[in-house]
């Protein structure tokens, strides 16, 4: 009879779900060159033959880890409903998307950074690396074809600029909220601090299109 790293019936789904949660706060902690096999195991309460079975090495565990990270951030993306919104309505409600996304899941934020480090090499091996957010990019330029035609945008905006400056200040302030609240003396992580800057962002990005 098979039996699970937790003692009943082997459910392979829920081991492999397991080992990757244990594998992304692994290298959410310590990086890719950082993480340990070893240390994966005793978080998923798992041992290292079972992830080499599943994941073949390090850099597959990885690879599924961050196609992982990224398939949630798309099915997320599906949840929003901008139908019934008027042009700037739908953009502020992508800017703030994308920031409490972020804010919520901050494990994609050292995914991508990982990433970066490593020139985007799995994730452009991820069938999801690249078609993550660009329906979002795609119902920005939807909202933002309409309202050039009500007269309420201009007509150059491009909807990739729009995404990327939106990206850009979530991104930027929460990879360095830590240091940044050290060098100005400031908490940003207090709620106020985290709700003020969602407004800045969303008042930055909104006044770019008139």
């Amino acid at each position: 009879m098979n039996h699970d790293v937790f003692g009943g019936r082997r459910d392979p789904e829920r081991t492999r779900d397991t080992i990757l949660q244990a594998a992304m706060e692994e290298i959410v902690a310590h990086g890719l060159g950082g993480a340990r096999i070893d240390k994966i195991a005793e978080r998923a309460k798992s041992n290292k033959r079972m992830i080499y079975h599943y994941f073949g090495d390090k850099e597959g565990l990885y690879a599924e880890v961050l196609d992982h990270g990224l398939t949630k951030m798309r099915i997320a993306e599906t949840s929003l409903r901008l139908s019934g919104c008027s042009p700037l309505e739908g953009v502020e409600t992508i800017v703030r998307f994308v920031w409490r996304y972020f804010l919520e899941n901050p494990e994609i934020l050292s995914l991508l950074e990982t990433e970066n480090l490593h020139r985007a090499r799995y994730l452009q091996a991820s069938a999801n690396g690249r078609l993550l957010n660009h329906q979002l990019v795609g119902q920005l330029r939807g909202l933002l074809d309409r309202g050039a035609a009500e007269g309420g945008f201009r007509r150059d905006v491009d909807p990739l600029d729009v995404f990327l400056s939106s990206l850009s200040l979530s991104f930027f302030y929460l990879s360095n909220r830590y240091t940044l609240s050290t060098i100005f003396n400031k908490d940003l992580e207090d709620a106020s601090a985290l709700a003020q800057w969602e407004s800045h962002i969303v008042h930055v990005v909104t006044r770019s299109l008139l």
